[in-house]
């Protein structure tokens, strides 16, 4: 497996609030994880930083998974000790009232491929030059699609778009939305909203379908983000099966 990840500031911002990380364990389970903060006084910076390390730590502390029902409780569990941990922060430093972040990940084995998400980073699998979207998106506006109250066009452009009904440290416990995935797809996908806000899931498509290395890809992904005006912060993590092992 092949696998690279990348964050950047954007143009518009002048810190970034966006944390990434792919990791694998002795096993050769990948683990890939995406959280944009959230929050004042770079509460956001803390709050991605508090759940990537502490996730990325954790699975780096096994051997392997398990079985695919072990692989969901321990996502799940180290998802909510990250919730903890921020909730917290907060409580001691209350100067951060208020921050939080999104998390998605994913893990990868020969046996089964999972993802899991709270918030609006997304997870896709690429398949059939196709970007296939897997998570659901904790917003408001997507809470009025469902109801009928919105077309899923009026929410592309809907003033309140960025208001998320869900998100870590917002509240002392959280539950994480899980999603079983059948394995044969050719690339996973993780990335938050500022690039999913620049670049259609075409464009997305077009450009990891290039005859490019997997880092160029990432890193023109990014170029033409911030050169449709880069308003946020951007953070991916893809890893291509069964390609040449590249981890950064």
């Amino acid at each position: 497996m092949e696998s690279f990840f990348i964050t950047d500031p954007g143009i518009v911002r002048d810190h970034n609030e966006d944390s990434v990380t792919v990791t694998k364990n002795l096993n050769g389970e990948y683990l890939l994880a995406v959280a944009d903060g959230m929050g004042g006084h770079r509460g956001g910076e803390i709050a991605s930083t508090i759940a990537i390390t502490h996730i990325e730590e954790s699975f780096k502390k096994i051997n392997k998974l398990g079985n695919k029902e072990q692989a969901i409780e321990f996502i799940k569990n180290i998802v909510s000790e990250s919730n903890l941990l921020i909730y917290e922060y907060t409580k001691i430093h209350p100067e951060s009232t208020g921050m939080g972040t999104t998390i998605v990940l994913s893990v990868v084995t020969k046996e089964y491929l999972l993802f899991g998400n709270i918030g609006d980073s997304s997870g896709y699998v690429f398949k059939n030059k196709k970007m296939h979207k897997i998570t659901t998106d904790h917003t408001l506006v997507n809470l009025l699609v469902k109801s009928g109250e919105l077309t899923p066009e009026e929410a592309q452009n809907h003033p309140r778009k960025n208001v998320l009904m869900k998100a870590l440290g917002a509240s002392e416990t959280v539950e994480m939305d899980v999603f079983d995935v059948e394995t044969d797809v050719e690339g996973v996908f993780l990335c938050s909203d500022g690039l999913t806000n620049m670049l259609t899931e075409e464009q997305i498509a077009r450009v990891l379908e290039e005859k490019l290395s997997i880092e160029e890809k990432l890193k023109k992904l990014i170029c033409k983000s911030n050169n449709r005006g880069g308003l946020d912060n951007i953070a991916i993590a893809y890893l291509i099966k069964d390609g040449e092992k590249h981890d950064s």
